[in-house]
């Protein structure tokens, strides 16, 4: 009989390919000495409530240990985070990350008068209290806290909303205990015949087959999987999206779109106006489309042919080693001291490479102010890990520019930004590429690989935005959202988006019942907007412009000291106006235009 392929357990991987955590806490009895000086801090920080508003040597006080406590938490919640998300199904690690989430809500709950308390400050009393100098540093993170001052509840009802947050927090933690330890996959065969144990990181390898069969019965495996917990899975999404419509009208939003987006002080339209982009730009996909068919010369696209390449399989791959030099070549445009820090991550176990029974899927870039910015892969050998490797590292620098020139009121980035250096990094990869690869196979794989790209960050999650946008629509309308109901939508809006020539295969319909970030609170669309941005990020880079380059570098280091309209703007990009779209969609047609003419 062939042997199965099965995933290795967490002791099983060298050492050398795990990220070294033992330099946040080395063990978990630390952390329970951090959590206890952590209690101390938080039962004095009591003393503060009802007198910020006292004089300004009070707020500095309020305000310094306010800080300080959430400093103190942000490492504790990495390191309980990131040691559950190498192996779910570790009980030791399960339990470290609830008491973490504990202690974040008691944080929450105790802390919740801070805010209304700044935010309520008479205007002219807070402008005295400016003068003290010692103050100025925290201006713009004062004047953050108070721009909401119209959507803040009284001390006692911002209370009771932070004792909760155990509870809004259920469905995303059911959802990711359901989806990362409980599913069991089954076996499938890849083009060898060989056994492979089906998993959310096998998945995304076996639809990149060249092997029709393959890519048809991962995918119908998969989805099976995942169909048979719909109802499940219907419950947990209805239930975030309740909560993030609840916390909105609470707090006098119009809607959960409205509230998230506020706290990055980006306006609605920006949304709305790259829905309405890639709306007058679909045609474009379903071009795309359309050559993907007559290329891999099928009767019908199905959704599963959507992710190999297209012509074929990739003549490229890479191995982690060899991924880590060419990463290096790539971003070499970027300046010497950006490189010194890819090596540090290199170097310094700060990523954690195989993927191994019970670790979180995907990828990211994790961290906090006090620690290195980590990486979680689960690294399969090819040219599309060396993209998420790029991708990561562009989070991970960012992170580290961030820390290392932002005091710690400052030292995170919006999430508005956050996809926009990965991006840039992605894309300065594939430019770098088809610059130094001349076999016109390899040329035509990169573009296949960059319009792919393009219609994943772009194309596809504007789609999953305009499907948040309106599952949270019909439950403010008090719309039953059911699996059957949400799935009808959900294929209906995945035949718009990709066009009369792709197969609108059922299982498609039930794509939403995986998706993470849905559970992230309108975070997807800035997968667009931020890989847009890039593009015009990336042109600035590459044209020898030493001031443009060094524009960027200010735009990583930036942190939150501005908001991030501001920050875009100084970096080269105004993503107040739709310019920057146009402009990616000219790259996506010119390449396009390259593809055909290479393989046609």
């Amino acid at each position: 009989m062939t042997e199965i392929k099965k995933l290795p357990k967490r002791t099983d991987i060298p050492v050398k390919l795990t990220w070294d955590l033992d330099k946040v806490y080395s063990s978990t009895e630390e952390w329970h000495i951090d959590e206890k000086k952590l209690l101390n801090i938080l039962n004095d920080f009591k003393k503060y409530k009802g007198i910020l508003a006292q004089n300004s040597n009070v707020l500095l006080e309020g305000l310094s240990t306010y800080l300080l406590i959430y400093r103190k938490y942000e490492k504790m919640a990495v390191f309980a985070s990131m040691k559950n998300d190498q192996d779910t199904t570790n009980a030791k690690y399960q339990k470290l990350q609830n008491e973490a989430d504990n202690l974040g809500t008691k944080i929450a709950s105790e802390t919740a008068f801070f805010q209304p308390e700044i935010a309520h400050i008479d205007d002219q009393k807070y402008i005295e209290f400016l003068k003290n100098k010692k103050l100025v540093p925290f201006k713009h993170f004062l004047d953050d806290l108070r721009s909401v001052k119209d959507h803040l509840l009284s001390d006692q009802e911002e209370s009771l909303i932070a004792k909760a947050g155990n509870v809004y927090n259920a469905p995303e933690k059911t959802f990711e205990m359901l989806s990362n330890a409980d599913l069991e996959f089954p076996v499938v065969k890849d083009e060898k015949e060989n056994s492979i144990q089906l998993s959310e990181g096998t998945y995304s390898k076996l639809l990149e087959s060249t092997d029709q069969n393959v890519r048809k019965n991962a995918f119908k495996a998969f989805y099976k999987t995942y169909g048979n917990f719909k109802n499940t899975f219907a419950t947990t999404l209805t239930a975030q999206v309740q909560v993030q419509n609840y916390l909105a009208d609470v707090h006098h939003f119009d809607s959960a779109r409205e509230a998230a987006l506020t706290e990055n002080h980006i306006p609605t339209e920006v949304y709305d106006v790259l829905i309405d982009e890639v709306h007058q730009n679909l045609p474009l996909l379903h071009r795309y489309v359309k050559l993907r068919k007559k290329l891999l010369n099928l009767k019908q696209v199905h959704m599963y042919d959507l992710y190999t390449p297209i012509i074929g399989k990739c003549p490229i791959s890479f191995s982690y080693e060899e991924a880590k030099k060419k990463a290096l070549d790539a971003l070499n445009v970027l300046g010497e001291d950006y490189i010194s820090h890819v090596k540090e991550a290199f170097d310094n176990r700060w990523i954690d490479v195989v993927e191994n029974k019970g670790k979180r899927t995907g990828a990211y870039s994790s961290g906090t102010y006090d620690t290195a910015p980590y990486i979680l892969l689960n690294w399969q050998d090819g040219l599309e890990n060396l993209f998420t490797l790029v991708h990561e590292m562009g989070h991970s620098m960012h992170s580290y520019y961030t820390t290392h020139n932002q005091p710690y009121q400052y030292g995170d980035y919006p999430i508005f930004v956050a996809e926009i250096a990965s991006t840039t990094n992605e894309n300065l990869l594939t430019d770098y590429l088809l610059e130094n690869e001349k076999d016109p196979q390899i040329k035509a794989y990169i573009l296949n690989h960059y319009l792919d790209g393009f219609k994943g960050s772009v194309f596809r999650q504007t789609q999953f935005a305009e499907f948040e946008q309106w599952i949270h629509v019909q439950d403010q309308n008090s719309k039953a959202l059911t699996a059957d109901s949400i799935s009808k939508y959900y294929g209906e809006l995945n035949q718009k988006y990709y066009g009369p020539d792709i197969f609108n295969d059922p299982e498609i319909s039930l794509e939403w019942t995986r998706i993470p970030h849905f559970y992230y609170d309108f975070y997807v669309y800035q997968y667009a907007t931020g890989f847009a941005a890039a593009t015009t990020l990336s042109k600035r880079i590459e044209d020898n412009s030493e001031e443009h380059t060094n524009d960027y570098l200010k735009f990583l280091k930036s942190g939150s000291s501005e908001y991030p309209v501001q920050t875009m703007k100084k970096a080269g990009v105004d993503m107040s106006q739709r310019d920057y779209l146009k402009k990616a969609f000219n790259i996506f047609e010119e390449r396009l235009n390259q593809l055909e003419e290479l393989v046609l």
